[in-house]
């Protein structure tokens, strides 16, 4: 049994359920099983959301994680929450540039992506997402990579095409981001976690 496990958590209107969706309805296009768990905090927009998506190659029996072997936090109170949650020897992907807070725990993979400042740089930060679900696909084989592009074909089509080119180039961007990091773990060691300051970041932005 092959099966896979993310937690996905941020700000309400950060497209937190966004990125679940696109993986479970490409890993339904590959004819797996999947799950998508969506819990909003008090207010849809500003206050905290999160999702939690099960792919697997056989039935799954339960859509709630209580401990996901892997974690992406979107923003600050999502890493404080979510962070002591992930099963030791997990993966955790933090957004940067809204938190500044480093893990303790030695026992994650642990990346660092300014994914906001990032998407920025793109165009628009509504895409700091989809830089975060490229790094994901990067480094674990959930879904195949040509699914997930399929997927936002469809979703962002109509009215919504215009956002399309910014949404596979952020998808893009964030799986370089995370080859890089990985090369400069493999060389370096783990303390090479996070990527060097974007030009954005050097100018003074703040976080």
């Amino acid at each position: 049994m092959i099966q896979y496990e993310l937690l996905c958590a941020g700000f309400g209107g950060q497209g937190v359920m966004l990125m679940g969706q696109l993986l479970a309805y490409a890993a339904a296009m590959e004819d797996k099983e999947a799950t998508w768990f969506p819990s909003y905090g008090p207010e849809m927009r500003g206050g905290t959301a999160n999702c939690q998506v099960v792919i697997s190659d056989t039935p799954i029996s339960s859509p709630v994680l209580s401990h996901p072997e892997t974690v992406i936090a979107l923003n600050k109170p999502s890493f404080q929450k979510y962070e002591p949650l992930v099963i030791s020897g997990g993966l955790l992907l933090v957004n940067s540039s809204l938190n500044d807070v480093k893990s303790s725990r030695t026992d994650l993979e642990i990346y660092e992506i300014p994914a906001t400042l990032m998407a920025n740089e793109l165009g628009g930060t509504i895409v700091a997402n989809i830089v975060l679900l490229g790094a994901y696909l990067e480094r674990v084989p959930a879904v195949r990579w040509e699914s997930v592009e399929k997927v936002l074909l469809k979703v962002l089509s109509g009215s919504k095409e215009r956002f399309l080119p910014m949404n596979l180039e952020a998808l893009h961007r964030g799986a370089e981001t995370m080859r890089a990091l990985r090369l400069l773990r493999k060389d370096f060691g783990d303390r090479f976690q996070s990527i060097p300051l974007l030009r954005s970041e050097a100018k003074g932005s703040t976080r």
